[in-house]
């Protein structure tokens, strides 16, 4: 989760929503990271969710990555709790809950709704406190230059 938010950190210092994701294996060695870069590539699928997501797949030469844990800031939106289930991730550990758009026990539930064919082990609030600084200290000083 340190290396997740080193990546948010980046992504924020370059205009984008301080979000990192990280990928690891069974064995723990880092498979794939993402950091978001929506702005940057003007791409609105370029969460650090699911850019970890591709370079994890690609480099394991499968999309299913039920034996890697992954590692986000910020709890995954709808689409990326989507993708994290299509991906048949092992396991999704996330930093602190979004009250606007957590799809994973935030607001809404993707993995465990009806319409999940997987089950998703979730740990969340795993450097909760640190991440929730980082997202609140951004979206501030991003309020404080738009006035």
């Amino acid at each position: 989760m340190y290396h997740a938010l080193q990546l948010s950190r980046i992504a924020g210092e370059r205009g984008e929503v301080p979000v990192g994701a990280v990928i690891i294996d069974s064995s723990g060695n880092l498979l794939a990271e993402g950091e978001n870069r929506k702005e940057r590539d003007q791409n609105p699928t370029a969460h650090a969710e699911i850019l970890a997501l591709k370079a994890a797949a690609s480099k394991l030469q499968t999309w299913r990555l039920n034996q890697c844990t992954l590692y986000v800031t910020l709890e995954p939106c709808p689409m990326c709790a989507g993708a994290i289930v299509q991906a048949r991730v092992g396991l999704l550990v996330y930093g602190v809950d979004d009250p606007k758009t957590g799809a994973i026990r935030t607001v809404v539930n993707i993995p465990d709704s009806a319409a999940s064919n997987h089950r998703l082990r979730v740990i969340g609030g795993i450097l909760e406190t640190a991440c929730r600084q980082q997202l609140q200290m951004w979206f501030a000083n991003r309020r404080h230059r738009t006035e």
